[in-house]
């Protein structure tokens, strides 16, 4: 029996071993990737009162995107805006949408808006103002696209307009009601020669 146990020994003595080795690193080890999870879940940067300017190719400005405190969280690579505002200057008339949250996901190239969002179109000659208001409006600022799932009201002049659902295309200049859409025309006024 003696000569069985000598042999059984080294194999003993390195399970003992590696047995001890995996309880260390755990005991070590363990503080180390708390903390290393820990910081992954904590935002990498943290802004107020922020102005970020877009310029197109041509080198002229295309957007701005203001915010009263930026978050950028480097594990979903998403940046959680408070109190977002983004204004387009396109061909001399003004866009301005409002909101107060918003997440910029794709590196910028889309921007989900939420809570009481707003969006005014300046008015020009012949073209009076234009209102949006919804709960939620998902903004592609490069495509100059825009649409939102939920309810949303139109209002341009005395008319107004209301959908469950919205597309709009800024590049193209259309904007489609998704859904029970339902309109309200003001009749234009018109002076007899």
């Amino acid at each position: 029996m003696r000569q069985s146990f000598h042999k059984l020994y080294p194999i003993i003595a390195l399970l003992v071993v590696a047995g001890a080795t995996l309880w260390l690193e755990r005991i070590t080890g363990g503080d180390e990737t708390r903390s290393a999870a820990q910081v992954r879940t904590q935002p990498d940067f943290t802004a107020e009162q922020v102005r970020m300017v877009n310029f197109d190719k041509t080198g002229r400005q295309h957007f701005e995107l203001f915010a009263d405190r930026v978050i950028h969280h480097p594990q979903t690579s998403v940046t959680e805006l408070d109190n977002p505002r983004l204004r387009y200057d396109v061909s001399g008339r003004e866009l301005n949408i409002a909101a107060q949250h918003a997440d910029v996901l794709n590196e910028g190239n889309e921007v989900r808006m939420s809570g009481n969002v707003r969006a005014r179109r300046a008015a020009i000659p012949g073209s009076p103002e234009l209102t949006l208001a919804s709960s939620t409006l998902t903004v592609w600022p490069d495509d100059e696209k825009a649409q939102t799932n939920d309810p949303v009201t139109l209002t341009q002049g005395n008319s107004t307009a209301q959908g469950d659902a919205m597309k709009a295309d800024n590049l193209y200049g259309t904007l489609n009601l998704i859904g029970n859409a339902r309109m309200n025309i003001a009749r234009s006024t018109r002076t007899t020669p």
